[in-house]
C-alpha cells in the first residue's frame, strides 16, 4: 500500500496533553464535584474556569512557554488547579518537596529558573529563606504568590505580593491560550531525593503524562466518577500523575493537608472515598488504628501501594479491612508507577503467606509502557526467567522522562544501550513478573556472599511487633560485612533485640541474620520511603570492607 499522500493534519492528528482531561470533564460533568476540602465543594465547570483564570493571569503576567512556575503546596484545591493552569499556560509545574530544607529548594529554584513560586503559609518561613538563597545566587526574583488555605489557621507571615485569589483575578476565562503545539514539550518538572550530590530535575513531556494517566485507569479498571482521597503527596512525581487520571475519569479530588489516620477514615466514610494511593508506611497507619476509628465504613475502597513491597501483614491488614491492594512499581524518571502486580484470579484460593510472596513482586509493564525487563548492566542481555538470575530493571517506552534538566552526562548514562537503568537489582520469575532483591548499593557482602537487605526486612516485617523495618551493611571485622536492622516497633508492642535475632534464626540462613538491632523511629522521606542513606551512615556502612 503507497500511503505516502496520506500526512497528518490538524483534523486527524493533535498532540497528546493530559490538560484535555479538564475540558472535557467539565463541559460533559459540569456539575458534577470536581474538589472537595473541608466545605468547599467545587464542581467541574467552577475548576475550569478557574485553571483557565489561572493560565490567563499567567500570561498576562508575561510569562512565556516553557518558563517553570514552582509551587510549595501541601495537597490543597490550588495543588490540583495548577496541574492544569500552568501547562494551559504552555508553562512547566515544578511541585516542590514540602519537606526540604532552604538550601535544597533554592537549588531547585535555581536549577529550574523558577518565575513564579507558589507558597502556602505552613512553609512561608522555609521559602523566604530559599527565594533569598535562590535570589543570592543569580536567580531573577520570582513573582511570588500566596496561597491562603481555610484549612491552617496558624498565624504565619505572608511572603508574597500578592494572593492566589487576587492572582485568579487577573485573568480571564475567555482568554485564547496557547495552544500544545508539541507533545513533547515539557510540562512537569520534578527533583530526585538527591541522597548522593545534588538532585537531579526530571522532565516530563505532556506525552508522557498523559500516558501516564490513561494506564492507571487501565491498571486500577477505574470506573466513571471515581472518589480519590489524596493521601499521595501531589508534589511525588505529580501524584503519580493521578491529578490528570482523576479528571480523565470526572472524579473527585478530595483533599487532605496531612496525613493522619483519623483524617483518613473520616474522609472514607464521609465521603465514600474509592481510591488512594500511597508508599507502605500509609497504609500501615491506617491497618494499625484502632478498631473504633475504622467503624462505619462500609464503602469499597481500592489501594495502590508503591515504594516498597507490602509485607503479608499489610496485606491480611488490607483485606481484613476490606481493602483491595495493587502494588506498582516505578520511580521518579517514569512518572511515578510504571509497572503493577497484576493479580491473577487463581491467588484468590491460595494461602496469605504465598498470596503475600507473589504480590510483594513488581509485576509487569504498565498497559502504555513499551518495555520493563531486568538485564545485565554490561551486556545488555537480558537474564532468563528462572526466578534466581540477577540483573538491573530497565524501563523504554511511552513512560519515560525527557531528561534530566541541564544534564547531557547523566542523561546519556541513564539512557545508555536503548534503556532507562534504574540501579535496581531484580529477578524475572517463570510467569515473567519482576521481582526486585535490592538497590545495587544495598546488597550486603558478607565474607562473599552476597545478602539481600530487602530478604531480611521480608522476615523482620513477619514479626507481630515490627511496624517498620530496614536493613543495612555494617562493618564487620571477619566478614567485612554484616546485616544491621532498624526497627520501629508498633504502637504498644514490645521486642527485644534476642527476640528479633531469635525469629530471623528462625526463618534465615545463619550469615544473614542482623549482627546488630537498632530501635527507634525510622528516617523516612516526605513521600514514607525510608532514607537508607542516613541509615548507612548511623551504621558506618562506608567503612565496611568487601571481602
Amino acid at each position: 500500500m503507497n500511503d505516502a499522500d496520506l500526512v497528518p493534519n490538524a483534523a486527524n492528528h493533535a498532540p497528546l496533553s493530559p490538560v484535555i482531561f479538564l475540558g472535557r470533564a467539565a463541559a460533559v460533568y459540569p456539575h458534577r464535584i470536581a474538589i472537595v476540602h473541608g466545605g468547599l465543594r467545587q464542581t467541574w465547570k467552577q475548576t475550569e474556569e478557574r485553571c483557565r483564570r489561572l493560565a490567563s493571569a499567567l500570561v498576562r503576567h508575561g510569562l512565556q512557554p516553557g518558563d517553570v512556575v514552582a509551587a510549595m503546596l501541601p495537597n490543597v484545591p490550588a495543588m490540583v488547579e495548577a496541574h492544569f493552569g500552568v501547562p494551559l499556560a504552555g508553562l512547566v509545574l515544578n511541585a516542590l518537596n514540602t519537606r526540604l530544607d532552604a538550601e535544597a529548594l533554592a537549588y531547585m529554584l535555581v536549577n529550574g529558573e523558577a518565575r513564579v513560586v507558589m507558597v502556602d503559609p505552613e512553609f512561608a518561613v522555609v521559602m523566604r529563606r530559599a527565594i533569598a538563597l535562590a535570589v543570592q545566587q543569580g536567580l531573577a526574583l520570582p513573582l511570588v504568590v500566596d496561597v491562603v488555605d481555610a484549612q491552617f489557621n496558624i498565624p504565619t507571615e505572608r511572603i508574597g505580593s500578592i494572593e492566589y485569589a487576587g492572582l485568579l483575578d487577573r485573568g480571564d476565562p475567555a482568554d485564547a491560550l496557547p495552544d500544545v503545539g508539541e507533545e513533547w514539550a515539557p510540562i512537569a518538572l520534578n527533583y530526585t531525593s538527591g541522597t548522593t550530590g545534588q538532585p537531579k530535575g526530571v522532565v516530563y513531556s505532556h506525552r508522557g503524562a498523559y500516558v501516564n494517566a490513561v494506564s492507571n485507569i487501565l491498571e486500577w479498571d477505574m470506573p466513571k466518577h471515581p472518589v480519590y482521597l489524596w493521601t499521595l503527596p501531589m508534589f511525588h512525581c505529580n501524584g503519580w500523575c493521578f491529578p490528570w487520571t482523576v479528571a480523565a475519569r470526572a472524579g473527585v479530588n478530595v483533599c487532605l493537608r496531612k496525613v493522619e489516620a483519623q483524617a483518613i477514615f473520616d474522609s472514607i466514610r464521609e465521603e465514600k472515598i474509592t481510591h488512594y494511593c500511597g508508599a507502605p508506611i500509609v497504609h500501615n497507619l491506617l491497618v494499625n488504628a484502632p478498631a473504633a476509628m475504622k467503624a462505619g465504613i462500609t464503602n469499597q475502597v481500592r489501594a495502590m501501594v508503591a515504594g516498597a513491597a507490602p509485607p503479608a501483614a499489610l496485606i491480611e491488614g488490607m483485606e481484613a479491612m476490606g481493602f483491595d491492594l495493587t502494588h506498582v512499581y516505578g520511580l521518579t524518571e517514569v512518572y511515578g508507577p510504571a509497572t503493577v502486580c497484576a493479580k491473577q484470579a487463581d491467588w484468590d484460593s491460595l494461602p496469605l503467606s504465598e498470596r503475600a510472596r507473589l504480590q510483594a513482586r513488581q509485576g509487569v509493564r504498565y498497559h502504555l509502557q513499551d518495555g520493563a525487563t531486568v538485564r545485565d548492566s554490561e551486556t545488555m542481555a537480558e537474564v532468563p526467567h528462572d526466578g534466581r538470575t540477577m540483573g538491573e530493571v530497565m524501563f523504554k517506552g511511552n513512560i519515560m522522562m525527557k531528561g534530566y534538566l541541564g544534564n547531557p552526562q547523566a542523561t546519556m548514562q541513564a539512557f545508555r544501550g536503548g534503556w532507562f537503568h534504574t540501579g535496581d537489582l531484580a529477578v524475572v520469575d517463570p510467569d515473567g513478573y519482576i521481582k526486585i532483591k535490592d538497590r545495587s548499593k544495598d546488597i550486603i557482602i558478607s565474607g562473599g556472599e552476597n545478602i539481600s537487605s530487602i530478604e531480611v526486612e521480608d522476615v523482620l516485617y513477619r514479626h507481630p511487633a515490627v511496624m517498620v523495618a530496614a536493613v543495612v551493611a555494617m562493618p564487620d571485622p571477619k566478614w567485612g560485612e554484616s546485616p544491621c536492622a532498624f526497627i520501629e516497633l508498633k504502637a504498644g508492642a514490645h521486642a527485644s533485640v534476642e527476640d528479633i535475632i531469635a525469629f530471623c534464626k528462625a526463618h534465615l540462613a545463619g550469615f544473614k541474620v542482623p549482627k546488630q538491632v537498632v530501635f527507634g523511629e525510622v528516617p523516612k522521606t516526605s513521600t514514607g520511603k525510608i532514607q537508607k542513606y542516613a541509615l548507612r551512615e548511623l551504621a558506618h556502612s562506608r567503612d565496611a570492607i568487601d571481602l
